[in-house]
């Protein structure tokens, strides 16, 4: 298998749904009281582009893509249309968008990555498929327009010189979700207009 550095549709991405998914292990006990256990440490974004689908040409679109990846056999980007972005989808990015790390004095890797905070609770995703040509990188509040590179099929930003010790690294981005098809086969039906439609196209991300 291998990941495609490709991004399907955005026509058709942008119809679609799905969004994150948990996996909760909820246990009922004799009084009634709950015993409840995170299975999984990260979510995992699951969506269903069939909605997407508006014209015959759409869906030509979709199965060239699909025969493409060889179905569930390779990865691909595609864009959440729902969060795609280091801060809110109506504002623009900043350099300062997202902390993604402390200087160390030697350490001259960080990853991009996204914090989701509701009250007291926050949650940090790794950005492992940035958009290339989107990223904008600051040391504390000062946007460094050089002295770094992206490795845009990781979410890596590397310095040229090590931020200093104690220094914030921050940066604003779009990102990619990568994901797979989550099936072998599209059923696609041709009504008496040779209009054609398929009831579920699901995507699931993939996690390394």
């Amino acid at each position: 298998m291998a990941f495609h550095d490709v991004r399907f549709p955005d026509n058709i991405s942008r119809g679609a749904r799905g969004g994150p998914e948990r996996r909760t292990q909820v246990v009922e006990l004799a009084s009634g009281d709950e015993e409840r256990n995170a299975s999984w440490l990260n979510s995992r974004r699951r969506y269903d582009v069939a909605y997407g689908i508006r014209r015959a040409d759409d869906l030509a679109a979709v199965v060239a893509f699909f025969e493409a990846r060889n179905g569930r056999l390779h990865g691909f980007r595609y864009k959440d249309w729902a969060d795609y972005k280091s801060t809110l989808p109506s504002q623009a990015i900043t350099p300062t968008d997202q902390q993604i790390g402390t200087g160390t004095g030697s350490l001259t890797t960080f990853q991009l990555s996204k914090l989701y905070t509701s009250g007291a609770q926050s949650w940090t995703r790794a950005t492992v498929k940035p958009v290339a040509g989107t990223v904008r990188v600051a040391l504390g509040t000062a946007e460094q327009l050089t002295g770094w590179t992206l490795d845009a099929t990781t979410g890596v930003v590397t310095f040229t010189i090590a931020p200093g010790n104690g220094v914030i690294v921050r940066a604003g981005f779009e990102f990619d979700v990568p994901v797979r098809f989550d099936a072998d086969m599209l059923d696609v039906t041709l009504d008496i207009e040779r209009l054609g439609s398929i009831t579920s196209i699901p995507l699931l991300e993939i996690r390394r």
